[in-house]
């Protein structure tokens, strides 16, 4: 399942598609999810859900459990810009897209898919490996930061790719850096090499190449590189998975 509407999702899904490989699209809105079909006509379906709204986030993994099982699912969605964003459940939109959203559905999503890709950034170097307010409850919107929330939520992808992987030995969990490229996030003017990123993006999902029984790992441009260290710290992980079970009420899964 390529979680997107346009940019690398759309790309990778596309990919896959002519593969062979049996597509659902994710779409914030029904409107999106037209533009999605039209833009990949040999997906499957496209599943409808605005990520930060947590029950809309779990209604989707019901959604998907129904279309499964998956061999892969990839984790794309992301917000970056914009400012506070305050969602539904009070959360900073940023958090709620790219730590809360990729938490619930990895843990609801069952049978469990065979790989987990989490896309992440190089801007998680600055992320906040303390863990310390990650819903931004204490420092509110007046003392809101887009670019350290977006390295937050960066530095949170990796960690719960390496803490499923642990987690997980069945299963293969991954993470990437795309790169700053050239997509509606990345803006026109990103010097990034888009296909390489769409290249990683279908490796993992495919789980071929260097990543064939790779799991724990980032990646970049198809390669693997070490992240921040923090993001490799068992305890960190652990701190973040528990975090997450009480912020969004879903218990993390043993194997």
């Amino acid at each position: 399942m390529a979680r997107s509407s346009d940019g690398l999702g759309l790309r990778s899904a596309r990919i896959l598609a002519e593969r062979g490989h049996s597509v659902v699209l994710h779409a914030r809105n029904h409107q999106r999810a037209q533009d999605a079909r039209s833009a990949c006509p040999e997906a499957e379906t496209c599943v409808v859900a605005d990520l930060s709204d947590m029950s809309q986030a779990k209604k989707l993994a019901e959604d998907v459990n129904k279309l499964g099982p998956f061999d892969a699912v990839i984790h794309n969605a992301g917000l970056y810009t914009g400012g506070f964003r305050k969602t539904k459940d009070g959360f900073p939109g940023v958090v709620a897209v790219n730590t809360l959203a990729p938490y619930i559905l990895t843990c609801l999503i069952q049978p469990a898919p065979k790989r987990l890709v989490f896309v992440s950034s190089g801007l998680h170097n600055g992320g906040d490996s303390s863990l310390q307010d990650i819903t931004w409850a204490r420092r509110g919107e007046q003392g809101f930061s887009d670019s350290q929330a977006y390295g937050d939520t960066k530095l949170h992808n990796i960690l719960l790719a390496n803490a499923f992987a642990r987690r997980w030995p069945k299963e293969q969990s991954n993470s990437l850096d795309p790169g700053w490229v050239a997509t509606k996030m990345g803006g026109s003017s990103a010097s990034g090499d888009i296909e390489a990123a769409v290249k990683t993006y279908v490796m993992l999902a495919d789980g071929e190449g260097p990543a064939q029984a790779a799991s724990g790992k980032y990646w970049v441009s198809s390669k693997e590189r070490s992240p921040k260290k923090e993001a490799n710290d068992v305890a960190v992980q652990d701190n973040l998975i528990k975090q997450l079970e009480e912020i969004t009420g879903v218990k993390c899964p043993s194997a």
